[in-house]
């Protein structure tokens, strides 16, 4: 729903015409039953796919004014929409519908020596604000996630996928009225203009609780410097793949190639590897071999490049790089205390991997590191909440407060305590 000021005034009364929708969404949204939510849902999927044709329209006019404003490869890869990816943009969808409603759990409970009743029951946060960039999918994810988790959501999607935004949005629009729920209950900001960004971040006249930045790192930089409501973000996302001297070659090879050159615009990118010293000798060339292969570039240390002379000198400022591109930084270290030293100075806390099979070694990798995700012989690329069964998310956490990891729908509930009693009164 685009709400507009109705004295068709200015923007700033325009964004909180919004905010008060929402709120008053909120009120409905927080009561909708189960049904309501998943038939939302599974309506809002069926329309994805029965307006593909105008979806993929939309997004072809956005991907050419892309292309004429010369943005990054990576950018135009997340931007692209195609037959394949609309598919799974609305599987994506029902597949929330198919979750376990959060709202309303008990999460614990207890009674006092008074005989009070006292339980913690997990509810909505109540209104979110999303701010995101190139992929439309985001709209389909955020829109559905917040749905399925009794919340209301205000969107704003990059200018660049503005067109590509608002054929989704529509189409969840006709979910939310084919299960009698309020349209403002999702909403997408109808401008490209930037000054609405500064509008969520203030909050909306109080409307909005959170803000949820989904981007790069000047996007989350200013979403974290500017927001006055609380923040649920990652600032990058430096992932590590350390290839320990009992890594088994064959798996190393497939996990180092899969988790940097899968998509390298995704979050979850590997964009550094570390490497034993004790195993470049038979490691190293075939590894970054199948990378080279695949067209991407390679910057390693001294080390590496003594062995790998195709390598570029990698500089100080490529440990703390995230590339979302076809480059790597490759460095060598002397076993897994120093590649946890490594990861702890220049990593982002968002995931780190480990090839071994040696279990001490990768028991100390995952017990060390403060990551949001570790893994044992497992691809980077599998920071995501799909691929964690949460049916989609809305980014990954890296932070110390209300959650880490994929933001699924149980991330984007809270909490509230219901206490029964017969009477009592505190002396």
């Amino acid at each position: 729903m685009n709400v507009q000021a109705k004295d068709g005034g200015t923007l700033e009364a325009e964004m909180r015409a919004m905010g008060h929708a929402a709120r008053d969404a909120a009120a409905a949204l927080r009561e909708a039953s189960t049904t309501q939510k998943n038939t939302a849902l599974l309506a809002a999927a069926a329309a994805i796919r029965a307006t593909q044709l105008q979806i993929l329209a939309a997004n072809e006019e956005d991907m050419r004014a892309a292309a004429a404003r010369n943005l990054t490869p990576a950018l135009l890869d997340r931007l692209k929409l195609d037959a394949k990816r609309v598919e799974a943009t609305a599987q994506a969808v029902a597949d929330v519908a198919s979750l376990p409603d959060p709202v309303g759990r008990e999460l614990a409970r207890w009674r006092r020596p008074n005989g009070l009743d006292i339980a913690r029951i997990s509810t909505p946060i109540g209104v979110i604000g999303i701010i995101y960039e190139s992929r439309p999918n985001v709209t389909a994810d955020a829109g559905a996630l917040c749905l399925k988790s009794g919340n209301v959501v205000i969107l704003r999607g990059g200018s660049e996928s503005l067109h590509s935004s608002r054929a989704i949005h529509a189409a969840l629009v006709v979910g939310l009225e084919a299960a009698g729920l309020p349209a403002a209950a999702i909403q997408l900001v109808p401008t490209k203009d930037r000054a609405a960004v500064g509008h969520m971040l203030a909050g909306l006249n109080g409307t909005i609780d959170m803000i949820v930045p989904r981007g790069g790192k000047s996007l989350v930089a200013r979403v974290q410097a500017e927001a006055r409501v609380p923040v649920l973000a990652h600032l990058e996302g430096i992932c590590h793949t350390y290839v320990h001297e009992k890594a088994d070659l064959a798996m190393a090879r497939a996990l180092v190639l899969n988790g940097k050159m899968r998509r390298t615009g995704v979050c979850g990118a590997t964009e550094t590897v570390l490497i034993d010293k004790d195993i470049l000798a038979t490691h190293l060339k075939p590894i970054l071999d199948d990378l080279a292969k695949a067209g991407c570039e390679i910057r390693g240390d001294e080390a590496v490049r003594a062995i790998y002379p195709a390598a570029r000198i990698a500089t100080e400022e490529d440990w703390r790089t995230e590339y979302l591109d076809a480059i790597v930084a490759v460095r060598a270290v002397a076993g897994v205390e120093e590649a946890i030293r490594h990861i702890a100075a220049y990593g982002s806390q968002h995931t780190d991997s480990i090839v071994t099979e040696d279990s001490r070694a990768a028991q100390r990798f995952l017990s060390a590191l403060d990551s949001a995700i570790v893994m044992h012989n497992a691809s980077t690329q599998f920071a995501d909440g799909g691929e964690f069964g949460m049916g989609a998310e809305i980014g990954i956490g890296t932070g110390k407060l209300h959650a880490r990891g994929p933001v699924g729908v149980e991330q984007l509930t809270i909490f509230k305590y219901v206490v029964r009693g017969s009477g009592q009164t505190r002396p």
